[in-house]
């Protein structure tokens, strides 16, 4: 049951409402202009309208909507209610003594309140026309004017002519913008809006916007705000699949239906309506190829319904004349799939089972009238709507198998499903499809893993090794361990090797078999850490062996990419990517898309993990392509999307990443992947400050990784970002804590490529909490933050020490590590400790530049730039600070710029002139704000000037006395005025 009728928050709109915004800017600077809004009905027209009426400030909305009556729309229905509205607030007279000429006998064809309407003649309507036009003009001399008509679609000839002349004579009016909404699916070949629209399109003052459906993403926003709560991916699958993204349909499911399968009537008023109006033969057409789907084609129909091709598609013409159906190719499709479902739904029952008969005979007949899988799969919809258990069944089991071979795997795992629910209706059925429930238990398993369906498939695994006696049957109870171990491992669950080795344990060794190789490369590959680096070895050196010698290229292409990670050196990273290059030409070559994508994966995180981002970007963005060839895009696909985005994150191109990983949790990944991609995306809401958006990112990780265990790969970056946020919000104690508690209770040992950026983390921020010292400062008057943070860096040393480094990327993160923990023993000369600062700092800055890692950069130019000054040479503090704003900006990392601001501040580093050329630490947005202070104007004058709103000029007004060191705008104006800023 939800909460709220209409969804509290507004969503997926923000393009639309900053084009309104924009032309309300220009109507206040009395540039008029129209905005024509169009959109299926439910999309949110009239919402997007009401929300930007609430953000137009002091603008006077002049709101009316076009009627239906009948066939035809009640005459200048909309200026009725906008003039009824002002009458309401201005009164009669106040609205009379607005209208020109002080007549408003015109105005009394709309309003009887007016009195008698003037003579009637071919001038009549003119002065209508003018009057109201007029009103407007006097109206928008006071304040910006917003009119609005909706639903235009509903238009009279009177209504369209009148708000015709509106738009093409407007910008007599000044501060005017017109906004029409109308109903794109209203409107047929033959609607009398489509000419009128088209010529307006040509009026050099009016733009068009088209309303789109809502993403999957939004949607599930928007349902979260109606139920206070977010929806389960189920539900959520079933009401976004139902509403294809139509808000209205959305709320309509949730609210009336509560997300169930029952369609709510009010809406299946509003889908029918445009169906009741068409002939008879045309309805029943409609309902019989309501149970065809939404698409179908014309040779089907034409079978089943009995007609030729000239019938048929003349009892379909006003289907497609009226907008209910639209020509598909080489078949037709319902406008909106829930006309369909409504039309499904009225079905009679005797009508339902007998028209879905009659579709399943004809496809038995010709299973080619449709292509492949599609027909196989309809073949089973159509037996299981007519309630043949026997056949849905059987044609199931082969839409299944037909499924497969397009590597349709959700689709697979659906057939597969429906054959389990089947089962016991059917005595036969290990007869009707050659094998037994528990084959198909594991291979809905094994499917659920492919389709990304992780907790499904481990639960399947399960059921099946309950049912099967393991001494008897040592091979399927092997295949069935084998499969939840590699799902064990890919959702965090424990278990994962203990079922890899008790499956070694039943495969026979002799005669070499395909499972047992399979069995023995898997085993190897969760075989981490460096207690089974050997038997690791091994144990892929034997899994290739097998395969090769049975002819089994994915497992040997597998094996080959376990060796190659087992002896990898990031110093040596040519000899690794050869190593992964012979398994992909190996999986190739016997069309192993699994193996592949492994391929794909490994040589893109190699790449990343030596620091070679754009090869790694570009293995990753290939993969992703390649992943969705084969099927794969939710889970291959997806983790090469955690791929792609680490290197486009380390190259600082952020937006383009988050391009990436919003299309990658747009497919619905698996919970871990979803959790990794989401990390990337905290990375980059941190560096810019968002610390909102940070702290919901963490959260969202947090309840993934905490339901499973996981490698050092996830929970490493996810320590880093915990302490990172804590530093953002100030939380220093808390942060500190973290630390010890990680050093205390991790192993930070093991992996260096993820355990170098957490002591870099660590020593942020014991620099923070302890600032510089030498080695014989007093640190008896330190706090305990300070005392804790010390008694940290030992043992982050020690670490550091016993780490090593390995590639150019570790290089660096040493490098910045020794640049923020300084020399062992600090020498006691303070010109000697800032020299060899100075010169750490700039060897991490070398590092950070050669990887082309700006963020990182600009980060240790920062350290670079504090030593120099510490060192007494400015001029080499300011090149580096210029350096680092260069990149910061360009990233947008305003933390980071905010700080190197301050620190030239404070140092006083080229006087008082920027570095950016910009007086007084100004950014050049403040200075725009300041001259208009200087000029006396107003927040609101202030904001009007420069398009922005009132709240951000009362920002930069605030930055701006803090930064001149003053307290009203009249000093702030007087210091523009000594320093001679402005003329």
């Amino acid at each position: 049951m939800s909460i709220h009728a209409v969804s509290p928050l507004f969503v997926g709109r923000a393009r639309e409402l900053s084009a309104l915004g924009d032309a309300l800017i220009r109507a206040r600077s009395g540039v008029s202009s129209t905005v024509l809004v169009g959109g299926e009905a439910g999309v949110g027209k009239t919402r997007l309208v009401k929300e930007f009426i609430d953000r137009a400030g002091d603008a006077l909305a002049l709101v009316g909507g076009c009627l239906e009556l009948g066939t035809e729309g009640l005459p200048f229905a909309p200026f009725t209610a906008v003039l009824r509205g002002l009458v309401r607030e201005l009164g009669r007279d106040g609205v009379a003594a607005l209208v020109p000429g002080g007549t408003t006998r015109g105005l009394a064809r709309l309003l009887p309140e007016f009195g008698e309407p003037d003579k009637d003649g071919a001038e009549a309507r003119a002065r209508l026309f003018e009057q109201v036009l007029g009103l407007l003009e006097r109206l928008a001399e006071e304040r910006p004017v917003l009119l609005v008509v909706e639903d235009a679609h509903w238009a009279d000839r009177s209504t369209r002519d009148l708000l015709s002349f509106l738009v093409r004579y407007q910008r007599t009016a000044g501060r005017l913008l017109i906004v029409v909404t109308y109903r794109t699916d209203e409107l047929h070949r033959t609607h009398p809006l489509r000419p009128m629209l088209a010529e307006l399109g040509r009026v050099e003052w009016v733009t068009r916007a088209e309303l789109r459906r809502l993403t999957r993403r939004e949607a599930v926003a928007q349902a979260a705000s109606i139920l206070e709560r977010e929806p389960s991916p189920a539900d959520m699958d079933l009401i976004y699949a139902r509403s294809e993204g139509n808000p209205l349909f959305v709320e309509a499911l949730l609210s009336e239906a509560g997300g169930g399968d029952a369609l709510p009537e009010s809406l299946r008023d509003l889908l029918l309506a445009s169906v009741e109006r068409l002939p008879e033969e045309t309805q029943e057409l409609l309902r019989v190829a309501s149970a065809g789907g939404q698409r179908i084609e014309h040779d089907l129909l034409s079978a089943v319904a009995g007609l030729d091709d000239n019938a048929l598609s003349g009892a379909l013409r006003p289907a497609v004349a009226g907008n209910v159906l639209v020509v598909d190719g080489e078949g037709y499709s319902f406008r909106h799939a829930l006309i369909r479902e409504a039309l499904h739904d009225d079905l009679l029952p005797g009508e339902h089972t007998r028209l879905h008969t009659r579709y399943a005979e004809a496809l038995e007949r010709d299973l080619s009238i449709l292509p492949a899988p599609r027909g196989a799969i309809e073949l089973a919809h159509h037996w299981h709507s007519a309630h043949d258990s026997t056949w849905a069944l059987v044609s199931a089991w082969r839409a299944a198998a037909a499924a497969r071979k397009s590597t349709a795997y959700d689709e697979q795992l659906r057939m597969l499903s429906r054959v389990l629910e089947l089962w016991d209706q059917v005595p036969d059925a290990p007869d009707r499809i050659g094998c037994d429930r528990i084959d198909v238990l594991g291979q809905i398993a094994t499917v659920a893993h492919l389709a990304g369906e992780f907790e499904r498939s481990i639960a399947l695994a399960s059921a099946a090794l309950a049912e099967l006696d393991h001494a008897s049957d040592p091979i399927r109870t092997a295949r069935l361990l084998r499969q939840r171990g590699l799902t064990r491992y890919d959702l965090g669950r424990l278990g994962f090797r203990e079922d890899l080795r008790r499956a070694a344990e039943l495969v026979p060794a002799d005669p070499p078999t395909k499972l047992r190789g399979q069995v023995l490369e898997s085993l190897s590959r969760m075989l981490h850490g460096a207690e089974n680096w050997s038997e690791r070895i091994a144990t892929a050196q034997i899994a290739r062996e097998i395969a090769h010698q049975v002819g089994d290229a994915n497992v040997e292409a597998h094996a080959l990419i376990d060796l190659a990670w087992a002896r990898f050196c990031f110093s040596e990273i040519e000899a690794q990517l050869d190593a992964f290059a012979e398994a992909r030409r190996i999986a190739a070559g016997g069309d192993a898309y699994n193996a592949l994508m492994r391929c794909a994966i490994s040589e893109s995180d190699a790449l990343e993990g030596a620091g070679w981002h754009e090869r790694a970007a570009q293995v990753a963005r290939d993969g992703v392509e390649e992943a969705g060839h084969y099927g794969l895009a939710r889970t291959s696909g997806a983790f090469l999307a955690i791929n792609l985005a680490e290197p486009l994150v380390s190259l600082g191109r952020w937006d383009e990443a988050l391009e990436v990983i919003e299309h990658a949790l747009d497919l619905a990944p698996p919970a871990p992947y979803r959790a990794s991609l989401q990390g990337f995306a905290m990375d980059i809401a941190l560096a810019r400050g968002q610390l909102d958006r940070a702290e919901q990112l963490l959260g969202a990780s947090r309840s993934v990784l905490s339901r499973g265990t996981y490698r050092d790969q996830a929970v490493l970056p996810h320590l880093c970002r915990d302490v990172q946020l804590l530093r953002a919000r100030g939380q220093l104690d808390e942060a500190v804590e973290t630390a010890a508690r990680a050093l205390e209770e991790r192993d930070l040992v093991s992996t260096p490529r993820y355990s170098w950026p957490v002591l870099v983390t660590f020593a942020q921020l014991l620099a923070q909490v302890t600032g510089p010292m030498s080695a014989g400062s007093d640190r008896s008057g330190l706090g305990a933050l300070a005392r804790l943070g010390l008694s940290l860096l030992p043992r982050l040393r020690a670490l550091a020490t016993e780490l090593g480094v390995v590639g150019d990327l570790q290089q660096a993160q040493q490098l910045t590590f020794t640049a923020l923990t300084g020399p062992e023993t600090p020498p006691d000369d303070a010109a000697e400790l800032a020299a060899w600062q100075f010169k750490a700092w700039d060897g991490a800055v070398a590092a950070w530049a050669g990887l082309r890692q700006p963020y990182s950069e600009a980060k240790s130019l920062m350290g670079a730039a504090r030593a120099a000054l510490a060192a007494g040479d400015r001029q080499e503090a300011a090149a580096r600070l210029t350096r680092a704003r260069e990149l910061a900006a360009r990233l947008g990392a305003t933390p980071l710029l905010e700080q190197l601001d301050d620190f030239r501040r404070r140092a006083r580093i080229g006087g008082e002139e920027a570095s950016d050329g910009l007086p007084l630490g100004l950014t050049a947005r403040e200075l725009e704000v300041l001259r208009e202070v200087a000029h006396g104007r107003s927040n609101r004058e202030i904001a009007e000037a420069l398009f922005i709103s009132v709240k951000t000029v009362s920002v930069h007004v605030s930055n701006i006395l803090a930064k001149l060191g003053v307290s009203t705008r009249g000093e702030a104006a007087a210091t523009a005025h000594r320093h001679g800023l402005f003329d």
